[in-house]
């Protein structure tokens, strides 16, 4: 792991600098203390980073859990009875693993998950486009489409026209200038560009910019500003962390409020594992139930002392892999770089202007939402498009669970498509004896989903047919196709079709029944349900 140091040591402070304003701005948008948004950065960066095996995943606080956490938190009765559900959250997660349910993620389709991407990378850019001019609002954190606050995603950008704050939205395009020309020109002119990275270098503009204007009319504050808690001692930091009440673990809600922490948290984490394993130019595969123990483990750590529920975040990941992060190294030390920044430096990282944050965060969605990667995904076919697509529009216009369904479902009905299109191939030779001669050669495997497409063939022979039915290659038929073969005998009398079957077991002519036929066969032959 300590191999790649050089490569994840400037990659952690990217992913520090990406997961600050991302664990305020969800504990903001969750209804819960701001130090639980950090507690949850800290233990997915130092605990989850170190007991899983992904080698660039980033875990923390999630906005997807927002909406869940803010309603739960007003339906049990205060944040302490909440965290009872983390812990057992946790603890139904780690279940999860003991079970192998991480197997769960390895079934989404390779389109779904590249537009999950590229939705989050668009949801993003839509989402820090008022905070880089200066409008700061709560639901900048907040990646459903239909926001907290009774607005949506386009309404904000709406507002954003008459709140531009001049100042932020100087420092904040200054700040994306730098990352660009880092990221195109400068990181190919030197190592010492590769080793300190324009983020930090803007964010270090940012802080120098507020000090020197903040004592003038040009000064940023306020809301502009990242807001840390800041203790003035030992006992005042303690006194952040707040403990589950289990007393309240007999409550029935608790519990469904903990399974569904379980079950969001778990998929999500499986979904975000599914693609960052998909960024990573290494192309290592993470051990799916190594994870949900991982993850099972910090949600009930996060839980004991004060912290929001943890999922592996797909915003931190593509950051710490576009900054060319390596080992799991990178996200412990941004952990610990998160601990260590809010007990030393509080104050420093309150001069950090939002704007200047959000230019990175604009970056990282560019770079997830490339135009390229539609005129890409557009170029495979009709059958990789509407996948993708349709989990784009959704995540956007919805929300990522919401989207993703959506496009799960597009690729199911592409993948039926494709079996009733593949059932069997037919091929129609010249009349002999005034007999039109098909041959029907199935697939491998034949089951109730290609029961149209042959259904529909065998209706449309005409009159006079010899028909030859090919059984050579096919390993499984399904029962439902041998049913429709055996009514299809009554018809064939009707019509004058003579029926010849090829199996291994060798040639029928006109069987008398398909489904004694398959009843006597040798275990050798057909697998039939």
């Amino acid at each position: 792991m300590f191999k790649t140091f050089k490569n994840d040591l400037p990659a952690s402070l990217v992913v520090f600098f990406v997961a600050l304003p991302l664990c305020l701005g969800i504990a903001l948008a969750s209804g819960a203390p701001l130090f639980s948004g950090l507690i949850a950065g800290i233990i997915g960066g130092i605990v989850v980073g170190a007991l899983s095996g992904s080698k660039v995943g980033v875990s923390g606080p999630a906005a997807g859990l927002a909406a869940i956490v803010l309603t739960a938190i007003g339906s049990l009765g205060g944040y302490e009875n909440f965290l009872v559900a983390v812990v057992l959250g946790g603890a139904i997660q780690l279940l999860f693993g003991v079970l192998k349910a991480g197997v769960i993620g390895y079934y989404f389709p390779s389109s779904v998950i590249k537009g999950m991407l590229t939705g989050i990378g668009i949801i993003i850019i839509l989402k820090q486009i008022p905070n880089f001019f200066g409008y700061d609002e709560e639901s900048a954190w907040d990646l459903e489409f239909f926001e907290i606050d009774g607005g949506n995603t386009i309404s904000e950008l709406f507002s954003v026209l008459n709140n531009i704050h001049p100042s932020a939205a100087l420092i904040g395009i200054v700040s994306l200038a730098i990352l660009i020309l880092w990221d195109r020109v400068l990181s190919k002119k030197g190592k010492i560009f590769k080793l300190v990275q324009g983020p930090l270098v803007a964010v270090v503009l940012g802080i120098i910019f507020y000090n020197f204007t903040k004592d003038g009319s040009f000064a940023i504050a306020g809301k502009h500003l990242v807001s840390v808690p800041t203790p003035e001692s030992a006992s005042d930091f303690f006194n952040q962390f707040s403990f589950p009440n289990f007393a309240a673990i007999t409550n029935v809600d608790v519990w469904v409020t903990a399974f569904t922490i379980a079950l969001v948290a778990s998929l999500e984490t499986l979904l975000c594992v599914e693609a960052s394993d998909k960024l990573d130019p290494d192309k290592n595969v993470t051990p799916t139930n190594r994870e949900l123990l991982a993850q099972g483990t910090g949600n009930m750590i996060s839980g004991l002392i004060g912290g929001l529920p943890i999922t592996q975040v797909i915003v931190r990941s593509s950051a710490n892999v576009q900054s060319g992060g390596k080992s799991k190294l990178s996200t412990i030390i941004h952990g610990f770089l998160l601990l260590i920044s809010v007990i030393l430096i509080p104050r420093l990282l309150n001069m950090i202007p939002l704007s200047v944050l959000a230019a990175i965060l604009l970056v990282v969605g560019y770079k997830l939402a490339k135009p390229s990667l539609f005129k890409t995904m557009y170029k495979l076919g009709w059958k990789q498009w509407a996948p993708f697509i349709v989990t784009v529009v959704g995540i956007v216009f919805t929300d990522l669970l919401f989207g993703i369904g959506l496009g799960l479902m597009v690729g199911i009905v592409v993948i039926l498509l494709k079996s009733y299109q593949n059932s069997h191939f037919l091929h129609i030779e010249e009349k002999n004896n005034n007999k039109n001669r098909v041959k029907m050669t199935l697939a491998e495997e034949v089951t109730f989903f290609n029961k149209g497409a042959i259904l529909k063939e065998l209706d449309n022979l005409p009159e006079n047919t010899y028909l030859e039915i090919d059984l050579i290659n096919t390993r499984y038929l399904d029962n439902d196709i041998i049913e429709i073969l055996e009514d299809f005998l009554f018809k064939a009398r009707e019509r004058n079709i003579d029926i010849k079957l090829v199996s291994k077991r060798g040639i029928v002519e006109n069987p008398p029944s398909f489904i004694e036929f398959f009843r006597e066969r040798p275990k050798s032959d057909i697998s039939l349900s």
